[in-house]
C-alpha cells in the first residue's frame, strides 16, 4: 500500500484524531482502495459546478491566540489590559500590531486586520465550530459532533473534488482541527489529510517531512512503477482505478514535493526553526497547482495558544515563528503574481481576557476574536472594526463568522444563495441568509 502523511503539530486538548491523505490497496489483488472514493468524488463532482480558480489558505491558532498580543495591542490602555509585549509601527500610517510581529508590520500594506470580530462562544470545541461553519454549536463542547459542514468541504462540494488538470484535491488538510469536515455533505467531501495514521502494508513509505531525500522518494516510486509495467497489471483496471494510480504517481504528487523548489526558498521559509515554513511552502505550492482551500494548524510547541499563565515567554516563543512565515509567504505569492489569488486567513477559535490574571496569562473569550487577512483580491492595508478601551468586546458594528464565511463565498466564487439538500432531504442553504461579505473588503 501507499500512503502519505505528516507528523503531527503541538495542539491544545482538543487535538483531532487524524485520517488519511492518500491510500492505495494492494496492486494485482482488489485493484486500488482509492478508486473507491474516487468514484464517490466523481459522482460527487458531477453534481457540483466550477468556479473561480482562486484559493483560501486558512492558519489555524489553535487553543485561542490573543488579540490583543497580535493584532490589537491597546498600548492607550492601562497596564493590565495592554499588550504585554508591546507594539511596532506598521508600514501603513496609523496602523500597530503586537510587538512580536515586526516582519508582517512591513506588509501591512497586504494585510487587513479585523478589530470587532466576535461570537460569543468561549468553548475550545464550541468556538472552533462556530468559526469553522459560521453556525454556533455550543454542544460541541460537551461531545457533540459537528452539525455543518466545513468552509473547505463547501468548496469541494461547489467546485468539484479534484482540479481537474491537475488532480489535485479542491480541499486539503496539512494539520487537522475539529470541524474542518464536511458533514452531511458526505464523505467525498471530506478534506484529503496529509496526517493520516494507516501505515500497514506499505510498498511505498514517504513521511512528508523527509520529502528532502528525493533520491529516495523518487528509487520507490520508481520501483513500483516498473513492477506495474512487467506485471501488466493495469490492464483490466477501470478509469477510477487507473485515476487514483496517477494521482498517487503522477504529475499531481509533484505539488507536495518540496525538493523541487529553490532551496534558498524553502531556506528561506524554515529560517524561523519550525514546521510551520514547509507547511506554508506546501499550502502555496497546492494552491498554485490548483487547490482551492488549504488548512493547517500552527500551534505553540508546549501548549499552543491557550495561554492562561505565564503569557509572555509563550508568546516569545510562538509569535515570531508566525511572524517570519506569513511575511515570507505574502512576499512569495506577490513575486508569483498570486496574491489576488490567495486569501489568507489567520485566525482561532476565540480572544483571551482582556485583563491579565493573577498567574499572568489570558483565558477564553469569546466576546472579541482574532482575526487577519491577506490577499484574495480584498481591499488591503487597513483596519476593519474598532474595540472597546480596554478590548472587551466590539465598538463599532461586529463582524460575526457568518460576515467571515460570506467573504471567503465571495472570494471562492460560490454563489451565497447556494441551497443542497441534507441527510434529512431538506434544503439548506450553505450561507445563512443574512449574511453579507465584509463590506470594507469586497
Amino acid at each position: 500500500m501507499l500512503n502519505l502523511w505528516g507528523n503531527m503539530l503541538a495542539g491544545d486538548c482538543e487535538r483531532s484524531n487524524r485520517r488519511e491523505f492518500l491510500k492505495v490497496g494492494s496492486l494485482g489483488l482488489t485493484g486500488l482502495g482509492l478508486s473507491g472514493l474516487l468514484r464517490d468524488r466523481a459522482a460527487a463532482e458531477s453534481r457540483g459546478r466550477t468556479a473561480k480558480d482562486t484559493s483560501v489558505v486558512w492558519i489555524w491558532l489553535g487553543g485561542g491566540a490573543t488579540h490583543i498580543e497580535t493584532f490589537d495591542p491597546k498600548m492607550e490602555a492601562p497596564a493590565e489590559f495592554r499588550s504585554c509585549v508591546g507594539s511596532v509601527k506598521t508600514n501603513v500610517p496609523g496602523i500597530e500590531i503586537g510587538g512580536l510581529f515586526p516582519k508582517m508590520a512591513q506588509q501591512a500594506d497586504q494585510m487587513a486586520f479585523l478589530r470587532s470580530f466576535a461570537h460569543g462562544n468561549s468553548g475550545h470545541a464550541g468556538g472552533t465550530h462556530y468559526v469553522m461553519t459560521g453556525v454556533d454549536h455550543p454542544p460541541a463542547d460537551a461531545g457533540v459532533p459537528p452539525i455543518k459542514p466545513s468552509f473547505g468541504s463547501i468548496a469541494a462540494r461547489v467546485r468539484g473534488t479534484n482540479n481537474p488538470d491537475s488532480g489535485i484535491p479542491t480541499y486539503v488538510r496539512l494539520a487537522g482541527l475539529f470541524a474542518d469536515g464536511p458533514n452531511w455533505l458526505g464523505s467525498a467531501y471530506s478534506p484529503f489529510d496529509v496526517g493520516g495514521e494507516a501505515r500497514n502494508n506499505m510498498n511505498v513509505h514517504v513521511d512528508l517531512n523527509r520529502l528532502g531525500d528525493r533520491r529516495s522518494l523518487l528509487g520507490q516510486v520508481d520501483r513500483l512503477n516498473r513492477k506495474v509495467d512487467r506485471s501488466g497489471q493495469m490492464t483490466g483496471l477501470d478509469q477510477f482505478e487507473l485515476q487514483a494510480f496517477d494521482l498517487i504517481l503522477g504529475r499531481s504528487k509533484d505539488a507536495f514535493d518540496l525538493t523541487r523548489e529553490d532551496p534558498r526558498l524553502r531556506d528561506k521559509y524554515n529560517a524561523a526553526g519550525t514546521g510551520l515554513g514547509d507547511q506554508m511552502l506546501m499550502a502555496r505550492r497546492l494552491c498554485e497547482a490548483g487547490a482551492g482551500f488549504v488548512t493547517l494548524n500552527y500551534a505553540n510547541s508546549y501548549q499552543a495558544w491557550d495561554m492562561h499563565e505565564k503569557i509572555e515567554p509563550q508568546l516569545k516563543q510562538g509569535c515570531p515563528p508566525l511572524d517570519h512565515v506569513v511575511a515570507t509567504f505574502l512576499e512569495d505569492v506577490q513575486q508569483r503574481g498570486l496574491s489576488e489569488k490567495i486569501l489568507l486567513v489567520i485566525t482561532g477559535e476565540f480572544g483571551r481576557t482582556p485583563r491579565i490574571n493573577q498567574v499572568a496569562g489570558r483565558d477564553h473569550w469569546g466576546p472579541l476574536c482574532t482575526l487577519a487577512l491577506a490577499g484574495g483580491g480584498l481591499k488591503m492595508g487597513q483596519v476593519i472594526g474598532e474595540s472597546s478601551a480596554k478590548a472587551e468586546v466590539p465598538k463599532s458594528t461586529p463582524i460575526h463568522p457568518r460576515e467571515l464565511m460570506a467573504t471567503i463565498f465571495h472570494v471562492l466564487g460560490i454563489d451565497p444563495m447556494t441551497q443542497l439538500i441534507d441527510q434529512s432531504g431538506r434544503p439548506q442553504y450553505l450561507l445563512p441568509e443574512s449574511a453579507r461579505p465584509i463590506k470594507e473588503l469586497v
